[in-house]
């Protein structure tokens, strides 16, 4: 746990002390506020990264907690909103921050904080579609192990369907931008690069992916280079660096609702970057990692259920907050709920499981004696 958890302990306490030494006792409390707004948004994340993240060997995965998290931190957290602010008000780099630091209040016309906000129907129309097709990709696919059964049956039937994800994603973008009024064009624009962009990376996902009994060609052997406890193939070269930057993409979509959220709390860059960057997003990638050494998804096998529930409806909200405000914290504690749910059901499963392999052990001596 401490060798795992110990940086983001460790960066957390730094990043607390730099708010408070940068604007005092309500600096700390907004900053500690918006690290747990980000960590109760990124249970969903943190299981889906780790799916990912265990195909690859130790390298890729040391390569996730320093430049990922630089890519996480300076990319999405600082630079992402100073672009969109750049963007709509037709600002260069140097007039973007210049306006970040003067902190105005998001309700005032012009401000750093009024300009995002106004920015956010593209935002969550790009970031919805983009995880609503990473919801339906998984949904829609025939499993072993279905968690809530009476939907993931019928949807695995449909998923049967020549492009049922693509339909359906469809359906539910063209309802976005039927009742978004005036932002029609914008959003409906947005979605659909969020599904381009989504249909892309899956497919550099896949480039170089091997199938599911962990066979590849010939050609591509150099990309293996072992088999970890679970028998799952290691991905090195060519094929994790593709999965790297798929992850990364997946990560940086999970980033929207919080960086928009934010600045329902306060509009300081300072603030949000400690915050959400520097203890939010180091906490989720050591979760991450926590999740993947320990094997705790193969040990609880209703979690990427859970997760993926928990996408969809993070998705179906940002859609929703195109034409309606959502509280942040109905927003976090969606994610919570469906992870802690999955997690109950996996332990009723594992118990379930393990009386019945005494009851077959038991029947199996008294059949001998």
């Amino acid at each position: 746990m401490f060798k795992t958890f110990g940086w983001s302990f460790a960066i957390t306490i730094v990043a607390l002390a730099i708010a408070f030494v940068y604007g005092g006792p309500q600096a700390l409390v907004l900053c500690l506020i918006l690290g747990i707004l980000e960590i109760s948004l990124s249970f969903d994340n943190a299981v889906v990264n780790a799916r990912i993240l265990e195909r690859m060997n130790p390298f890729w995965q040391k390569m996730f907690l320093t430049v990922g998290i630089l890519i996480a931190v300076f990319g999405m957290r600082i630079l992402f909103p100073l672009l969109i602010v750049g963007v709509t008000a037709n600002l260069n780099p140097v007039e973007a921050v210049t306006l970040a630091m003067e902190k105005g209040d998001p309700e005032t016309p012009g401000s750093y904080g009024y300009l995002l906000h106004e920015a956010h129907p593209q935002i969550a129309a790009f970031g919805g579609m983009f995880l609503l097709m990473l919801f339906l990709d998984f949904i829609l696919t025939d499993r072993d192990i279905k968690w809530i059964r009476f939907l993931e049956v019928p949807l695995a039937k449909l998923g049967k369907l020549e492009g049922a994800s693509v339909i359906l994603g469809m359906i539910v973008l063209a309802i976005a931008g039927a009742t978004s009024g005036e932002k029609q064009g914008i959003v409906l624009l947005s979605g659909l690069l969020g599904m381009i962009t989504y249909f892309l990376v899956n497919s550099l996902g896949n480039l170089f992916d091997v199938d599911s009994d962990g066979d590849i060609d010939a050609a591509d052997a150099d990309l293996v280079v072992h088999s970890g406890p679970s028998g799952a193939v290691k991905l090195a070269g060519k094929a994790a660096f593709m999965l790297f930057l798929y992850l990364e993409v997946i990560d940086a979509s999970f980033s929207f609702d919080g960086v928009i959220g934010a600045f329902a709390i306060t509009s300081d860059p300072i603030i949000i970057a400690l915050g959400l960057g520097f203890i939010g997003a180091m906490f989720v990638r050591s979760l991450t990692v926590f999740l993947v050494r320990e094997g705790t998804l193969d040990e609880f096998e209703y979690l990427d259920h859970g997760a993926h529930w928990a996408i969809g409806a993070l998705a179906v909200i940002l859609l929703i907050t195109i034409v309606a405000p959502i509280n942040e914290v109905i927003t976090g504690l969606i994610g919570v709920v469906f992870i802690g749910a999955a997690f109950t059901g996996s332990i009723m499963r594992n118990r379930r499981a393990a009386a019945a392999g005494s009851d077959t052990t038991r029947e199996q001596a008294e059949a001998k004696n």
